[in-house]
């Protein structure tokens, strides 16, 4: 094999080209002193000290700073081969998971025709919810994605929960598969939305009736589902009765889904507790970056009763810092001040 290609191959591992000159001139060496590697190199003898910290790091070669002077030995070839392949084999797992992830992001769509098919997706789709969640779900089908539900909640995703049957006599026990659950005494579509990203819509017969010849639309868009989040906060969301409401979790903590540190603000302030908030994001009128750091004040938000905000979408913090009092949206924020990325909340 020709150098050329040798270093080639050697830079796939993230070598830069002065690091595999300086690990061959070691190579062929065996062991040798800093200042020898480095005038066969044309590198520096303090590059040579530099880069072989980082090469022993990574199994190729091994320091000996235990002499006087310094010498670097590369490790045999086999030793080295071996290291690289466990490294590939490791991040294997990773790589497939995201590449599965972006496979069912490209089937944007999917027609369903079956209830357990769709019953199916909508566990399917809560196991994956990394953020939030909102569900419209009949009651008599809850158990069959409870287990789903509670596991959400455990890896701290945000849940908003409805169930819904005009069939129903009891609302059945929602205890600790929503972070706020609401019933409602009528039919509604079975609505799920994962992440703002990926959800499911399905007419209430198709889910209520075996043998519905209504279908479902399995969807991967993110531009569908805030329009779906919006339609359940607005529409059904405020006509429903809250019926559970989970513990604020403990603080100090960081939210990059802003409605769950709004969420758990309000259930916060509402025990009475003082909260501050570190916000990063950009103000919303001329898209400058900002922090600001402030005891939060007030929320808008319609999870929790009582709603107190002017629109169904609107989740807000209100923020009093040094220079005065800021408020905060999330994503696409336009009639606060702020628009945040990342929020820490922490007791006062």
């Amino acid at each position: 094999m020709d150098e050329r290609t040798l270093t080639d191959l050697l830079r796939r591992f993230g070598l830069s080209e002065k690091e595999v000159a300086t690990y061959l001139t070691i190579l062929e060496h065996g062991e040798a002193k800093a200042s020898t590697v480095a005038e066969d190199a044309g590198v520096s003898k303090r590059y040579v000290y530099s880069v072989s910290e980082s090469l022993a790091k990574r199994g190729f070669v091994e320091v000996n700073d235990h002499v006087v002077p310094t010498t670097i030995r590369a490790n045999p070839p086999e030793e080295v081969v071996e290291q690289l392949r466990g490294d590939v084999e490791s991040i294997r797992p990773g790589l497939t998971e995201r590449y599965s992830r972006a496979e069912r992001r490209t089937e944007q769509f999917e027609v369903v025709k079956s209830r357990v098919t769709v019953l199916k997706r909508i566990r399917s789709l809560v196991a994956d919810a990394e953020h939030e969640l909102v569900l419209s779900i009949p009651a008599t089908h809850l158990s069959e994605i409870r287990e789903a539900l509670a596991d959400a909640v455990d890896r701290g995703v945000l849940v908003l929960l409805i169930v819904s049957d005009d069939d129903a006599e009891s609302v059945p026990d929602v205890e600790g598969v929503a972070s706020a659950a609401r019933a409602w005494s009528a039919g509604m579509p079975t609505l799920l939305t994962v992440d703002s990203a990926v959800g499911v819509v399905a007419p209430p017969e198709m889910i209520r009736r075996a043998n519905s010849d209504r279908q479902a639309i399995v969807f991967a868009q993110e531009q569908l589902a805030p329009v779906i989040v919006g339609s359940f906060l607005g529409n059904y969301w405020p006509a429903a009765d809250e019926v559970a409401t989970i513990d604020p979790e403990p603080l100090p903590a960081e939210y990059a889904n802003f409605r769950k540190a709004v969420f758990q603000a309000t259930l916060h302030l509402r025990a009475d507790a003082e909260l501050r908030a570190t916000v990063g994001g950009r103000f919303t009128d001329d898209d400058e970056p900002v922090e600001l750091d402030g005891e939060v004040v007030d929320v808008k938000q319609g999870m929790v009763e009582p709603a107190n905000n002017e629109f169904p979408v609107q989740h807000s913090l209100v923020v009093e810092t040094e220079d005065g009092t800021v408020t905060v949206g999330g994503p696409g924020a336009f009639v606060e001040d702020v628009e945040a990325d990342l929020v820490r909340l922490e007791s006062a």
